[in-house]
C-alpha cells in the first residue's frame, strides 16, 4: 500500500513567544509539545503532580509541582500571581474510569481555565479526542462538557481532536515477533483512522497559539495518507518482518457478552466498575473509526479528516522493528 509523505518542514520562532502554562507534560504527547513550544521560542510552565517527577524531555521548561484537582493548589503553587500568554493541555485521565474521567477531563479542566482567566490568559489549546464526536463512553461526555464550558468563557480556544496515535496502534509487534497471529474484531476491515505520530501531533498543538485559522474551531485531524483498516496495519507488521500473515478473527460479539456481564457484576462489585468501563471502551474502538463524522449523513469521512505532519505509521512501525524507537505501554492495554 502507497501512503503519501509530506515534506518535513524546519518550526519557525513564534511572532508572539509567550509563557505558556502545560498540562499533561509527562505523557508522550506532552513531552513532544512541550518541545514543540521551546522550539519556537515560547517559555514553557509545566504542572505536575507532586509524585510525578519531570523525568527527560522537559529541558528548558519550568516545572511546578501541586493537585491539579485541587483549585487552592492550582492558585498557589502553579499560577503564584503570575500571567501567562497562553494554556495548552494535553492532560487526559488515564483510566477512562468514570471518576477518573470526571475528575480529570472535567472538573480539573474547568478549576485550571478559572484560574487562567483570573490571570488573563486569552488562549487555550486543548488536546481532546475525535472519539467525542459519538459519545457513548464517561470519558466522551467529561470532554464534551468541559468543551462547552471552554467555548463559552470568552477565551479564545483551539479544539484539537485526533485520529489514533502510533503507540495506540503498535501493542501487537510483540506479539508478531513470538509467532501469535495478528487479532482483528470481525474481518478487520470495520474500522479504519489516519494515525497521527506524537511528535507532528506536538507540532500541530503548538502552532496553533499563532495560526489564526485554527481560532475558535473544534479540529479533527489525522495524519498523512489515507485512512487504514486494522489489518492493513497487521499485514504491513507482518510484510515488514518478514512472515507470513495470519489472523485471528475475534467476534463483536464476544465483547459485547463480555461488557454485559461486567457491567451487571460492576452492579454488585464496584471494583469492577473501572474493568467494565474498560470493555465496553473496547467494544467502542472495535468498532467505530477515528475519523471525522458527517453530521448529515451520520458516516464517518476521511476526506473531512485533514492530514498534518510528514510520518506515517508504517514509518514508525520500520523504525520500531528496527529498534530505533521504543514503544510506551499504557496502562490498560487490549494485546
Amino acid at each position: 500500500m502507497m501512503i503519501e509523505r509530506l515534506p518535513l518542514s524546519a518550526p519557525r520562532l513564534s511572532p508572539n513567544p509567550r509563557r505558556v502554562l502545560v498540562l499533561g507534560a509527562t505523557g508522550t504527547t506532552g513531552r513532544s509539545t512541550v518541545r514543540a513550544l521551546i522550539e519556537r521560542g515560547h517559555q514553557p510552565v509545566c504542572f505536575l503532580r507532586p509524585r510525578k517527577r519531570a523525568g527527560g524531555g522537559l529541558e528548558g521548561a519550568v516545572i511546578r509541582y501541586g493537585d491539579v484537582t485541587d483549585p487552592t493548589s492550582i492558585v498557589r503553587d502553579c499560577f503564584r500571581g503570575e500571567r501567562f500568554g497562553a494554556l495548552v493541555s494535553c492532560m487526559a485521565s488515564r483510566t477512562g474510569a468514570p471518576k477518573d474521567a470526571w475528575a480529570i477531563d472535567h472538573e480539573a479542566h474547568e478549576a485550571v481555565l478559572t484560574a487562567a482567566v483570573d490571570s488573563g490568559i486569552s488562549h487555550m489549546v486543548l488536546l481532546s479526542a475525535i472519539c467525542v464526536q459519538k459519545p457513548r463512553l464517561a470519558f466522551q461526555h467529561a470532554k464534551l462538557a468541559f468543551e462547552e464550558i471552554l467555548r463559552g468563557s470568552g477565551v479564545t480556544y483551539s479544539i484539537v481532536r485526533p485520529t489514533a496515535l502510533f503507540k495506540s496502534l503498535s501493542g501487537q509487534i510483540e506479539r508478531l515477533r513470538r509467532g501469535k497471529p495478528f487479532v482483528v474484531f470481525g474481518d478487520g476491515a470495520l474500522t479504519s483512522c489516519k494515525p497521527i505520530s506524537s511528535q507532528d501531533l506536538a507540532n500541530y498543538l503548538a502552532d496553533c497559539l499563532d495560526d489564526k485559522t485554527c481560532y475558535n474551531r473544534i479540529l479533527p485531524i489525522g495524519g498523512p495518507g489515507e485512512a487504514i483498516t486494522p489489518r492493513q496495519q497487521g499485514e504491513c507488521l507482518f510484510a515488514l518482518l518478514g512472515l507470513e500473515p495470519r489472523f485471528r478473527h475475534v467476534p463483536v460479539t464476544l465483547l459485547d457478552a463480555v461488557a454485559a456481564s461486567l457491567k451487571v457484576l460492576a452492579r454488585v462489585a464496584p471494583a469492577l466498575e473501572a474493568k467494565a468501563e474498560f470493555a465496553q471502551i473496547a467494544r467502542y474502538y472495535a468498532t467505530e473509526s477515528m475519523l471525522a463524522l458527517d453530521p448529515l449523513t451520520g458516516r464517518y469521512n476521511a476526506n473531512a479528516t485533514r492530514s498534518v505532519g510528514s510520518e506515517t505509521l508504517f514509518d514508525f512501525y520500520a523504525r520500531a522493528i528496527r529498534g530505533e524507537v521504543s514503544i510506551e505501554r499504557e496502562e490498560l492495554a487490549l494485546f
